[in-house]
């Protein structure tokens, strides 16, 4: 298989993206004020976020967060279409795929260079992937995507041949995120915290890290650029000078901010904070993303959470559609799988999520769980008791959990709420300190399953080895025939939901919102904040 533009390895993708404008904006297809002017180069274009990025380095973070600022600083050897799915050229001028998806062929765009000045070789392709394999569970989510990685054989400079031990199918569309995003051989030397902090990172970006520190990020244009993705509107260098992202955690301020013209742009409109938007010029960028829905996520090795029963009363006793229609916005979808609708192989399970009380009371019941003089039920002497781990700067989260809290309440289940700094929050996770883990995941491609549930991955749900699910996984990943694919994709889904082992709420959103001076600006295939061909009216 040889392509420009390879469809996905998926049947179908439905994106659901969307651009719009409020008061006097205007937008067309995905681009904040596509079609406004001739663009010009120059200026500095000034971001709010909610939170300073934990870790610059693209290929040690899994966070939408984080890498909305690290993902303008690396390119990939290949780039998704965010309205087909299909994977174009990037780094990559030309790809081949063999008929097992066993090995791939990476044709390198010549001219290509890190910011140190180092080429973007086949050699450098080699070296990134053999160290984040070495990165292990340090790196996990890139590591993940390298699964049954043999070796990089170096051609030439400008050839590179990729082989796996087993089909992996997912491979050609991982080559297209930030995970797998290209540094430079040296900046590959330095230890994982130093990288996290900025610290010799060279990608070969269109924007390089100029500071980084307190609540301040500044990149600066890259000099001579000239190896942009195929999707990107024009070639070159980027228009803007400068991106200048300040972290502001108050959403209501940072909304109020855009309109009032103090800054260019934010990241992460909450939906408490949409309606202020209303009040100026501004165009909103909204993509339902794909990937790994918001959803409550069981580790089974704790006591109460072994019980499947217990597990789905959970998922029986949540109103979705009222949390949707309550708390967030006609932006957001409740859960109908495990996967976003938007994500390749999606399986409607809607009827498998219906809002479902009495089911939830029954299965209780007939568990032996007594409601007490409060409601909650214990059986015993044991109460009913869950912890919910979640991270505690996300406030849209933490609203939409206290009311999963009460309608939880209503069936018996006590659900304790704890927001973790996010300094804490992975280490939780990793130690499987939680009932209940609160997480969605971004990627374009249904091995997310495999990345979040798989024993040998994150193993979110901390299930047992050789599980059926687990089965199932790996055989997905190992799978090119696309009608095989999605039918292993559909049953890990039901599987998933059948078993409690996730409890989907609901889908996950990017929302990023722009003034009306600020052009080009689009969602990439991974819902990513793309500026490259961002520009600034009566900028010089």
């Amino acid at each position: 298989m040889s392509a420009a533009a390879v469809p996905g390895l998926a049947l179908a993708l439905a994106v659901g993206l969307t651009a719009c404008s409020s008061a006097s904006g205007s937008a067309t297809g995905a681009n904040a004020g596509a079609g406004s002017g001739h663009p010009v180069s120059g200026g500095t274009l000034s971001i709010d976020i909610a939170s300073a990025p934990l870790c610059l380095d693209p290929q040690n973070n899994n966070s939408n967060g984080n890498t909305a600022v690290s993902r303008q600083l690396v390119d990939s050897l290949t780039d998704q279409d965010p309205a087909t799915g299909a994977v174009h050229p990037w780094l990559a001028s030309s790809f081949k795929v063999n008929a097992d998806a066993t090995q791939f062929t990476f044709t390198l765009r010549s001219g290509a260079t890190f910011s140190d000045g180092a080429p973007v070789d086949a050699a450098a392709v080699k070296a990134n992937f053999d160290s984040i394999v070495k990165l292990g569970a340090v790196d996990a989510v890139g590591s993940s995507y390298l699964t049954g990685y043999q070796s990089t054989r170096v051609v030439d400079s400008s050839t590179a041949v990729v082989t796996f031990a087993q089909p992996n199918a997912q491979f050609l569309q991982a080559t297209s995120t930030a995970a797998l995003g290209l540094l430079s051989p040296a900046s590959l030397t330095g230890s994982p915290e130093d990288r996290c902090q900025g610290h010799g990172l060279a990608g070969s970006g269109p924007f390089v890290l100029k500071s980084s520190g307190g609540q301040e990020i500044r990149l600066d244009r890259r000099t001579g650029y000239a190896w942009g993705s195929s999707l990107w509107k024009h070639t070159g260098a980027a228009y803007l000078s400068e991106i200048d992202y300040k972290v502001v955690p108050e959403g209501s301020v940072r909304a109020g901010s855009l309109v009032s013209g103090q800054v260019d742009g934010i990241i992460g409109v909450q939906p408490q904070d949409e309606k202020l938007l209303a009040g100026g010029s501004v165009t909103e960028l909204v993509r339902s993303t794909p990937g790994v829905d918001y959803n409550l996520t069981p580790n089974t090795t704790r006591p109460l959470l072994s019980d499947v029963n217990v597990r789905k009363a959970i998922s029986d006793g949540i109103n979705r559609q009222q949390i949707v229609s309550s708390l967030l916005s006609s932006h957001y979808k409740p859960a109908t799988s495990i996967l976003s609708s938007t994500t390749p192989y999606y399986s409607d399970l809607s009827a498998d999520l219906a809002y479902a009380p009495g089911t939830a009371r029954s299965l209780l019941d007939a568990d032996g769980w007594k409601p007490g003089s409060d409601g909650i039920r214990t059986k015993g002497g044991v109460r009913l008791t869950v912890k919910l781990v979640y991270p505690g700067v996300d406030i849209p989260s933490r609203n939409v959990l206290q009311l999963v809290q009460q309608q939880l309440k209503a069936v018996g289940i006590d659900a304790q709420l704890d927001g973790l700094p996010l300094n804490q929050l992975a280490p939780a996770q990793n130690a499987g300190q939680y009932d209940l883990l609160w997480f969605g995941l971004t990627r374009s491609d249904p091995d997310i399953l495999r990345t979040s549930y798989s024993v040998a991955a994150k193993n979110r749900a901390h299930l047992a080895a050789g599980n059926p699910l687990e089965q199932l996984l790996g055989k997905q990943a190992a799978t090119v025939d696309r009608t095989q694919r999605q039918t292993l994709v559909t049953e890990a889904q039901k599987q998933l939901v059948d078993q409690a082992y996730a409890i989907p709420v609901y889908e996950q959103v990017q929302f990023a919102a722009f003034g009306s001076t600020v052009h080009g600006a689009a969602l990439d295939g991974s819902a990513q904040p793309e500026l490259f061909d961002t520009w600034i009216s009566g900028s010089h």
